[in-house]
């Protein structure tokens, strides 16, 4: 069972600036995964020519199920606002997606407010500089699957950029997850390091391996996730991936399971 996670930065190509369905189809495909997390997600925006990524996303791995969730109505560094309802789906939409080769059994949307101050962070380009920020909500999305190893949940989130805040959104996080069947397992950009991720939920880290920034990763702000309550059933990890792709700053992780070997991970 291949897990993954991938921050798609819309789509964005670093080399050219451009969103190209086929290179976003031909990174997904090559990360084979059953099931995949997606952050950064756009649904209909002129800047990303009016794809629906996830769509893509889930072509690109024949996977029958999947998911997104707006966290915005409207375009990030333009305008924008939270997304209240399904009446915003007629704007340009941007959140993050699940997709599953598995079948879903349930799902659940977690909204995980923004927070409430600006923020100081860099932004790097001509037009970029120490910027002061309004944080976007967030939202987490999850799925109970019907995996090789039996019924197991596995969600996706991106959490804020604002320190301390996107802890506190970790932490509501994982008290959705507690809810659903273990085993359980978080895929997404947390924006933390391994360590505050490790002290401040009590999961196990699958994958230590640096992610960002995409052509020299230095930092690992993509993780995945396994609550120690029931984690066992999952089994070994067997295979760690970050490879190098023609889309986004970051690398996707992707992390190859091995349920049959449960109890001796």
């Amino acid at each position: 069972m291949r897990l993954a996670t991938f921050n798609l930065l819309h789509g964005r190509s670093l080399s050219d600036g451009n969103v190209h369905a086929e290179r976003v189809a031909t990174a997904v495909a090559d990360l084979d995964a059953d099931v995949l997390g997606l952050q950064e997600v756009d649904r209909a925006q002129p800047r990303s020519g009016h794809l629906d990524l996830t769509a893509i996303a889930a072509e690109a791995l024949g996977a029958p199920a999947h998911r997104f969730a707006a966290a915005v109505a409207g375009t990030p560094g333009e305008t924008w606002r939270p997304w209240r309802s399904e009446a915003d789906n007629v704007h340009p939409l941007y959140g993050i997606a699940l997709v599953s080769r598995y079948p879903v059994a349930r799902w659940q949307i977690t909204p995980l407010p923004a927070a409430p101050v600006r923020s100081p962070v860099w932004i790097p380009g001509p037009d970029g500089g120490l910027l002061m920020l309004k944080d976007e909500p967030r939202v987490l999305i999850a799925a109970v699957i019907d995996a090789p190893g039996g019924p197991m949940t596995v969600a996706t989130t991106h959490l804020s950029f604002v320190p301390g805040w996107n802890l506190r959104q970790l932490r509501a996080a994982v008290r959705a997850l507690r809810a659903l069947p273990a085993p359980r397992v978080l895929l997404g950009d947390l924006n933390l390091p391994a360590g505050p991720v490790r002290a401040f939920t009590g999961w196990r880290s699958l994958a230590r391996r640096p992610t960002y920034p995409s052509p020299a990763p230095r930092a690992q702000l993509d993780h995945i996730l396994a609550d120690p309550r029931g984690g066992a059933r999952l089994g070994p990890v067997v295979q760690v991936r970050t490879p190098a792709v023609a889309v986004s700053d970051h690398r996707p992780l992707v992390v190859h399971l091995d349920p049959a070997q449960a109890g001796r991970s």
